[in-house]
């Protein structure tokens, strides 16, 4: 899988290392480090209206997302839109036949789409998570999850949370990371096509936090200074050029 790669002998040796100083556990990690673009598995474009926000990205790029499917427990559901090899767009909006909703963001907020935080590819995420808490960086999981295809395929997977503390207003622009199951075809493999991912940046009131932080999980990743966070990911598509934030 592309994306972040730390291996599990890599993991215990930032495990062992708990007793050196912050500065030193953190180079350790970031010693494998990629560009958030390469990291990448795919974003979350949020609104409140997955239909609304199916029309809105086949306006602007010529590519219609496909009904992905409902998050259950989660009161969520998706479409979906390949950016290339191993890496998409996922259009989320709160799901009208489930009565909870405890998606960490409140896309249900939303006026109008906007890219709210993103998800980085990663092979082994027990090794994430213990080489984030190594690090002295807050990490929840690794966690199962699953949805159903509208075909009843199931996919699966194992995520972890990084509690970076810099979410502002819906937009996080720390990833969670998530690990597809060996039986699971990526969804960039079977949504519609046409686009692809060129450039993502990313904006910040705290920039050197985020840019801290990000590395501290192996992420390189310039941020620049910005009255409010912002996640802007520019496309090649079929209508030419499109900077989606």
């Amino acid at each position: 899988m592309d994306g972040l790669r730390i291996d599990r002998r890599t993991a215990l040796q930032l495990i062992a290392s708990t007793g050196a100083s912050m500065l030193m556990r953190t180079h350790m990690i970031a010693s494998a480090s990629v560009s958030a673009l390469t990291a990448l598995d795919h974003l979350l474009l949020g609104v409140s209206d997955l239909d609304y926000g199916i029309k809105w990205v086949e306006e602007r790029t010529g590519v219609r997302p496909a009904i992905g499917g409902s998050h259950p427990g989660r009161g969520t559901r998706n479409a979906l839109m390949a950016l290339g090899p191993k890496q998409y767009l996922e259009v989320i909006a709160p799901d009208p036949a489930q009565k909870t909703f405890m998606f960490q963001i409140d896309v249900r907020t939303l006026k109008e789409p906007r890219v709210i935080t993103w998800a980085a590819a990663t092979s082994d995420a027990d090794a994430v998570a213990a080489g984030a808490k190594a690090a002295g960086v807050a990490a929840i999981g690794p966690s199962d999850g699953s949805r159903a295809r509208p075909d009843g395929k199931m996919l699966k997977w194992r995520s972890v949370g990084i509690l970076g503390k810099l979410a502002v207003g819906v937009v996080d622009p720390i990833p969670f990371f998530i690990h597809w199951a060996p039986d699971t075809i990526h969804p960039s493999q079977d949504s519609p096509r046409g686009c692809e991912l060129k450039a993502l940046r990313i904006a910040h009131p705290k920039p050197s936090d985020v840019m801290t932080l990000l590395k501290a999980v192996g992420i390189d990743s310039d941020v620049t200074t910005a009255a409010e966070a912002a996640i802007h990911a520019t496309l090649n598509t079929p209508k030419g050029v499109v900077e989606l934030r």
